[in-house]
């Protein structure tokens, strides 16, 4: 039985021609705004880029999003903003003592397409590298440690189900299976205390670290120990569809579709998700980053099942997409950014309903998915 096609499931090509005409237009702008300032962009402040560190963990999403244009409309000056944000980091691969597990989301996604593109060797090299790095954070007892200061050497985060493909590639590209049995080892791990028998997810687990022991599972970004972190459900629901796609094993699909069901049973009705699905009913905390990573997991999803099952992760989808954007989409030049309603975490209101290029990415990588768009940046 043939698996679900979500390129010719998508009917309304008006919605996906004006979203692609949308995104050509500020992501162009965005681009311009780039180049008047010395740091990658992250979020926005006063209708430019606000400052940030080289070191910063989202900052691959920016040369990332520029590939996805350049693929989508096939204009230069998004592939020459993705090389000149490619270079920039270099600084951080430099200063790797400082770098975390979120070295996937830092290179894979646009030094590891480059390489699989344009073949060029100085993009593999720091793809590889940065895949070294995240190998040396394995620990035996089946996990990798998420963050570097001292004290925190037993603890592992529902993100790093994202940054994995980094794993699944290095195996491939190298013919060692190292990597791939750490990341598979560790998606066992996040399978069995990340994720919840309801679908539901843990965002931070803190292991005893010389025995692999479970000691406790704080509230990290969501809203309190037990809640459900809507962007770490977002982050599990498409790690394990992708872990699923790059080994085929079917406890990662079913994973993945366990999650997913939760996810969608909680932005049922107006389909916006909160930025916690445990949070309190007032105030009402939107999350675009959480809502737009599951989507593309979502569609994803729905590519790896037969067509009467992934029509409902289609669908869940397509949804999902089209009402984060009426409700949050700013297609202005009064901002740089696009989504105005990402959320860092619940419990810092300064970090409420705020721009994010990574809610921006993955809106993007959604769109050229619906339009047929067959290069899968988390395997490239």
């Amino acid at each position: 039985m043939a698996n679900f096609d979500i390129v010719n499931a998508f009917t309304d090509k008006s919605w996906l021609d004006e979203m692609a005409g949308k995104l050509a237009r500020k992501m162009a702008y965005g681009a311009k705004k780039a180049r008047e300032v010395g740091w990658m962009p992250y979020s926005t402040k006063d209708g430019g880029w606000a400052e940030t560190r080289i070191g910063w963990w989202t900052n691959g999403f920016w040369p990332a999003s520029m590939w996805q244009m350049y693929l989508m409309t096939g204009d230069q000056l998004f592939r020459e903003e993705a090389l000149r944000a490619e270079l920039m980091l270099d600084d951080a691969l430099k200063d790797f003592k400082n770098l975390s597990h979120d070295v996937g989301f830092m290179w894979l996604i646009h030094s590891g397409v480059r390489y699989a593109l344009e073949h060029d060797q100085d993009s593999f090299d720091r793809t590889l590298f940065a895949a070294d790095m995240l190998a040396c954070r394995y620990n035996v007892n089946g996990f990798i440690r998420a963050w570097n200061p001292a004290g925190r050497e037993g603890w592992a985060i529902v993100d790093c189900m994202m940054n994995l493909p980094i794993l699944y590639w290095a195996s491939r590209q190298t013919d060692d299976p190292r990597y791939r049995l750490m990341a598979m080892k560790h998606a066992d791990t996040t399978a069995r205390y990340f994720v919840r028998p309801d679908g539901s997810c843990n965002h931070i687990v803190i292991f005893d670290a010389e025995t692999g022991e479970y000691l406790d599972n704080p509230a990290g970004q969501g809203s309190a120990s037990g809640s459900s972190w809507s962007r770490g459900q977002a982050w599990a629901l498409y790690g394990f569809t992708l872990s699923c796609i790059h080994t085929g094993k079917q406890e990662y699909l079913d994973t993945a579709r366990r999650v997913a069901n939760y996810f969608i049973s909680q932005c049922e009705g107006d389909w916006l998700p909160r930025c916690d699905f445990r949070q309190p009913p007032e105030p009402v905390i939107r999350d675009n980053a959480a809502g737009n990573i599951a989507a593309c997991g979502l569609l994803e999803l729905a590519r790896c099942l037969p067509e009467a099952e992934g029509s409902r992760y289609f669908d869940a989808a397509v949804n999902i997409l089209k009402a984060q954007e009426r409700d949050a989409a700013n297609w202005t030049e009064s901002d740089p950014a696009i989504f105005t309603k990402c959320t860092a975490l619940y419990n810092d209101p300064k970090q409420h309903h705020m721009t994010m290029t990574y809610g921006d990415y993955y809106f993007i990588e959604a769109v050229n998915k619906l339009r047929g768009e067959k290069l899968l940046f988390w395997n490239p």
